[in-house]
């Protein structure tokens, strides 16, 4: 994303909460609120990649639907091409972009396509429906032309061939180009894909992965991509220019480019997916980054930073208050990390008690 070109899509404070209570006795019970996405702020600008990366449960989907106006967010708001979506969503009269044409530009592809595919009904038949809603003007032999165009190119031919094929007689990998051609149709300014080659077979998730790059090229269409793979997430970053943020518990704790975020991690937990990742482990041996492997409750989440609980670098001022995203030496690398600040009062806290007994433990020659 060029600096000086205004986003697509902006994300800004951005907050989503889910009551997990429910019925007449919620009234009377403190908040249970999960707090999936808390304080987010993020740009996506045109030909964009952002690949948001970490555990199952820190966020990730519910950020990704939110910036793309599926989820409504608790707190902040969301712009596509400055306008407000949820005041164009609820019909405000002073908007300027309708709400048709956000849900038009706004595309998602799901983890599993086969679940969004009409089971009953032919490829041609399904890729069909959204050209009729949007583009009713096109002819049915138009509709088809165009169809077997971009089946054509995915990789699917011949195109007449697939198109008359029913869900259930495609591979896993032919349904999820299916659903991206389905996405494409619309033309959309931005794809959100939502784990969307996870359930392929590692061969296929590179050759899916270039199909991606190739499109968002040709198309000029941005792309938000969510993985828990750190490697998935450097090879699309890397081969397209993008950022990778990585998330914990509901925010974003670390955002640059793959170079950035891979081979000069600054936030203990990105370091700490980097060792977990088999492809981008270094050479020589290293300690387990984490004290522990238990996630906290997102219902009660830790005081200041989240990761303090798991981190071994953690000190009283870790729990104190929550490090803003800030940036490093780059102007595009940025961590929410204590220790990325040397006048920070961090250095002058004192470690945690229980980062204290294992750094004794482990200084132990004799393990007593």
């Amino acid at each position: 994303m060029s600096s000086d070109s205004d986003p697509v899509l902006s994300v800004d404070g951005v907050s989503v909460h889910f009551d997990t209570d429910t019925g007449l006795l919620s009234r009377f019970r403190e908040s249970n609120a999960v707090r999936a996405v808390q304080n987010v702020s993020l740009d996506v600008g045109d030909s964009d990649v952002v690949a948001l990366v970490g555990e199952s449960g820190c966020g990730k989907t519910t950020l990704g639907k939110t910036a793309i106006g599926v989820q409504r967010p608790t707190e902040g708001t969301v712009r596509y091409r400055g306008q407000d979506v949820w005041a164009a969503k609820d019909g405000h009269q002073e908007t300027t972009i309708r709400a048709t044409e956000i849900r038009r530009n706004l595309q998602m592809i799901h983890q599993d396509p086969g679940s969004s595919l009409n089971p009953n009904r032919k490829v041609l038949g399904t890729l069909a429906v959204p050209l009729k809603k949007w583009q009713p003007e096109l002819s049915s032999e138009d509709r088809r032309a165009r169809i077997f165009g971009l089946l054509k190119e995915v990789g699917m031919t011949p195109p007449n061939d697939y198109a008359g094929r029913y869900p259930h007689q495609l591979s896993g990998g032919e349904k999820q180009r299916v659903a991206l051609v389905r996405a494409l149709l619309m033309n959309p300014d931005v794809i959100l894909a939502d784990e969307a080659i996870s359930a392929l077979d590692v061969s296929l998730r590179v050759e899916m992965m270039d199909l991606f790059l190739e499109l968002q090229d040709q198309f000029q269409t941005s792309f938000i991509f969510i993985s828990h793979d750190l490697s998935n997430a450097r090879y699309l970053a890397e081969e397209s220019g993008g950022r990778i943020a990585v998330m914990y518990l509901g925010r974003i704790v670390e955002i640059g480019t793959a170079e950035e975020i891979v081979n000069n991690p600054q936030h203990p937990y990105t370091k700490a997916l980097r060792w977990a990742t088999p492809d981008l482990q270094p050479n020589e041996e290293t300690e387990q980054p984490l004290r522990t492997v238990d996630v906290p409750d997102p219902k009660n989440p830790p005081s200041g930073c989240a990761f303090h609980t798991r981190c071994p670098e953690a000190r009283e001022a870790c729990t104190a208050a929550v490090p803003d995203l800030t940036g490093t030496d780059a102007a595009s690398h940025k961590s929410a990390c204590f220790r990325a600040d040397d006048g920070h009062q961090y250095w002058d806290s004192e470690p945690l008690e229980a980062v204290e007994e294992e750094e004794t433990t482990s200084a132990a020659p004799d393990g007593r």
